[in-house]
């Protein structure tokens, strides 16, 4: 049995860490992957050897396929919004801004996840969560400060625009996928995934042109699927069972400090002055949201 939602041990914060690092990863790996080969290409590697990682682990398991077109369905819905659209305008994106910014915009995830319940009705807005949203509207607009709409603009937009599809995935789980193991919806929406990425690459990228990686590009891929996506859900569910889906949500405060650090280390990237006080005021946001720095003060010994 998990752990109260407001409690977590030193094994729950090193879980925590491991996810942050894990998913920081991606977008290191996005970017030496990028050198060589185009986004949607990487993008149908990254899922489909994926796929083929957590689909053993599936059958070791016991879970079986869904069934039929019926029983697909929802999965090939949620992998839309949760796989392909993301992934796509993330790996996009970062060929116009660094690997440290574009974790700066995925950590804008919950702000839009909140806005898009709301919106369908599934979650009523709190006056905390109003405070949060436009808290983060204002780091958006501090990252988006300067002017005209140059390459790093398009960045940006493709960025959030993965944001706001994660939150329309979250709507379609919520709502479609509620009862399904989670290692199952993982799975499975990979697999669909790899299906629809199959068409798309091969009909823009023609992958079969183009020329043969080096190996770095293939190690990077390779940590990518197996690291960034495989192992990193694996990691996800763990700490959502132990510590509760509210405790989770905190690694999307660590993501972006994690990522501009090995950025710096592996990439050679910097980021401005803009971009870190945009990201302190997204992470100042999600801090609103979540509450519990609020419930921290209010219970803190007063001074005689």
């Amino acid at each position: 049995m998990g752990l109260p939602n407001d409690r977590m041990d030193p094994r729950d914060w090193s879980l925590l860490g491991l996810l942050s690092l894990l998913w920081s990863g991606s977008f290191i790996f996005n970017g030496l992957a990028l050198k060589e080969l185009p986004p949607l290409t990487l993008v149908l590697l990254r899922i489909a050897l994926a796929a083929a990682i957590l689909l053993p682990i599936l059958r070791l398991r016991g879970l079986g396929f869904p069934k039929g077109i019926a029983g697909w369905r929802p999965y090939f819905a949620v992998a839309l919004f949760n796989n392909v659209v993301p992934f796509c305008l993330i790996v996009i994106g970062q060929t116009y801004i660094t690997s440290g910014l574009a974790a700066v915009l995925n950590a804008t995830t919950p702000l839009f996840t909140i806005a898009v319940m709301a919106a369908a009705g599934e979650e009523g807005l709190s006056a905390r969560r109003v405070a949060g949203l436009i808290v983060g509207l204002v780091g958006v607009v501090i990252l988006r400060a300067g002017p005209g709409m140059d390459g790093a603009g398009y960045g940006i937009l493709f960025g959030l625009g993965a944001s706001l599809s994660y939150g329309i995935a979250a709507l379609l789980v919520r709502r479609h996928l509620a009862n399904s193991p989670p290692l199952a919806t993982a799975t499975f929406q990979l697999c669909a995934s790899s299906v629809m990425m199959l068409v798309i690459a091969g009909v823009v990228d023609q992958p079969w042109r183009l020329p043969m990686p080096g190996l770095q590009t293939w190690l990077a891929i390779s940590a990518l699927a197996a690291l960034s996506t495989a192992f990193a859900y694996i990691v996800f569910f763990q700490v959502l069972r132990r510590s509760g889906a509210t405790n989770v949500t905190l690694v999307t405060l660590l993501i972006p400090l994690t990522t501009i650090l090995l950025g710096y280390l592996v990439l050679g990237e910097t980021i401005s002055l803009r971009e870190i006080l945009g990201a302190l005021v997204i992470g100042s946001a999600l801090l609103v949201i979540d509450g519990r720095v609020f419930n921290i003060l209010r219970l803190a010994p007063r001074a005689s």
